[in-house]
């Protein structure tokens, strides 16, 4: 079974099309985060997904975007209300 690790996902778009598509990419995988960064638990193979689609949909030059793995070891460290991360849970019906 491929473990999903969590990612944070950020970027920094200058045109308000793309960045709705940006936008549309990445809360697909999300699971919490803020207006552009954004908390994922993804495999290795999503990951590489996920970055290519946004490499295809932003602009080299006048756009930023970021992915890094957050390391499993440390705890959250939160702020105010918020709400620790946890790992989506799966249901599959047959």
């Amino acid at each position: 079974m491929t473990q999903r690790a969590l990612h944070l996902v950020a970027y920094d778009v200058a045109h308000p099309r793309r960045l709705a598509r940006a936008l549309k990419a990445t809360r697909a995988h999300a699971t919490g985060g803020q207006k552009s960064a954004h908390e994922c638990w993804l495999t290795g193979t999503e990951r590489k997904a996920l970055v290519g689609r946004l490499r295809a949909l932003l602009h080299p030059r006048a756009d930023r975007m970021l992915s890094i793995r957050l390391d499993p070891r440390l705890p959250p460290r939160l702020l105010g209300i918020a709400v620790p991360p946890e790992p989506p849970g799966f249901r599959i019906i047959g």
